[in-house]
């Protein structure tokens, strides 16, 4: 069999372009880089990393699952803003992204506690059947984000594995105020790593503008996987950007392949985020519209709404059975919100059928990962039915 050994193979009436090939028989194609390892399609191990979908609302002040489906916001001391933003210029808006996530430092913190980060936790099946061989040096997976600080210094990434004895790989980002940087990070397997094949957790990612010294150590290495600690996660970090109030870090663009090398961003249409998304967390009612309902919100409320029927006309039972549009990670849990935008929106409540009255009860049903079906109890002597909405939580 006969070789041709070229670097790169252009048409003569180009400058740019063609088909390239490196040291390693990477290849590009009109500057593309392809796949190393993997698929063609579905190389994305994360979902909504567009930032597309926000079921629970758009803006919160608390810690945890508030606003960008799957990207929880983690924070302690002090307080903070997590929002989800729009996109109209900028280097990510030119390769077609229209939403990003914030940390706004609302009040400044520098307590040795403080700690503030964005999260994503991977089902454990999810890498453990992606064709990484996480247990050898010699095979990789690549993060790939766009992230953008309004203080200029370095952050950190963090990648823990949450099965067998924990293990972490931390490394630096260096940002310039304000400018939208693409970070690309390449990280090899190691014999440590323990990933189970089920729908617990197998690995969170942290992208983290700041952690107090309880967490931080000066000797730390970075690019390098060790055991985890709770006391030493990352370099002691610069207090600049935890000690500005109201100072912002922003991300958009997360990918995580199997391979050496970053690709194109993996685009998916919003209903398809949507329902990746419904597998950990759904809610009844629109979604994506002018019209979505968000938990503990009464503005618009009763668009899309379920109904609950009186049994035999028993007017103080009713019930309600519900399938899921996706089969769930686990039996989640439910909470029901009334139906009508004329009431407060307040969980373990449900409202009078084409009524503005509110009704509470008392005990949600223990869905399966497909559904459930409830029954109200002494709910009211004078309706045949009832409104509500619904959320079910399946989170890692």
């Amino acid at each position: 069999m006969s070789v041709i050994k070229v670097n790169k193979i252009e048409n003569t009436g180009t400058t740019d372009g063609g088909v390239e090939i490196d040291s390693s028989g990477h290849v590009q194609v009109d500057g593309v880089q392809m796949p190393t390892a993997g698929a063609l399609s579905n190389r994305n191990l994360i979902i909504n990393g567009a930032m597309l979908v926000a079921q629970r609302g758009t803006s919160s002040t608390s810690s945890g699952y508030h606003t960008v489906d799957r990207f929880p916001l983690q924070f302690s001391q002090g307080a903070q803003t997590q929002t989800q933003e729009s996109l109209t210029s900028g280097s990510p808006y030119s390769e077609g992204f229209r939403k990003f996530a914030r940390i706004a430092n609302t009040t400044a913190s520098t307590d040795a506690a403080a700690k503030r980060q964005i999260s994503y936790i991977i089902e454990a099946q999810d890498l453990a059947n992606s064709g990484w061989n996480y247990t050898s040096s010699s095979s990789y997976i690549t993060l790939s984000f766009w992230v953008r600080a309004s203080v200029t210094q370095t952050y950190y990434v963090n990648l823990t594995t949450l099965d067998g004895t924990a293990q972490h790989y931390a490394f630096a980002i260096s940002l310039t105020a304000d400018t939208w940087t693409k970070i690309e990070q390449t990280i090899p397997g190691s014999s440590n790593i323990t990933i189970d094949n089920d729908n617990g957790a197998g690995m969170q990612i942290d992208f983290v503008p700041f952690f107090g010294t309880n967490f931080t150590d000066s000797g730390f290495t970075v690019d390098a996987w060790a055991a985890f600690s709770g006391s030493s996660r990352y370099p002691d970090f610069t207090n600049t950007w935890a000690n500005t109030t109201n100072a912002t870090f922003d991300l958009t663009g997360v990918q995580l392949e199997v391979g050496e090398k970053a690709t194109p961003f993996e685009h998916r249409s919003y209903g398809d985020e949507l329902a990746r998304c419904q597998r950990y967390f759904l809610k009844t009612g629109d979604i994506g519209t002018s019209d979505e309902w968000f938990p503990g919100v009464a503005t618009h409320a009763n668009d899309g709404n379920a109904s609950a029927l009186a049994i035999n006309g028993l007017n103080d039972r009713a019930f309600i059975v519900e399938r899921f549009p996706t089969t769930m990670r686990a039996a989640g849990t439910v909470l029901f919100y009334p139906g009508r935008t004329d009431v407060t929106n307040d969980v373990d409540n449900i409202t009078v059928y084409n009524n503005n009255t509110k009704v509470t009860f008392s005990g949600e049903p223990i869905p399966s990962t497909r559904g459930f079906v409830a029954f109200f109890s002494g709910t009211s002597a004078d309706s045949a039915a009832y409104s509500l909405q619904y959320t079910v939580d399946s989170e890692l």
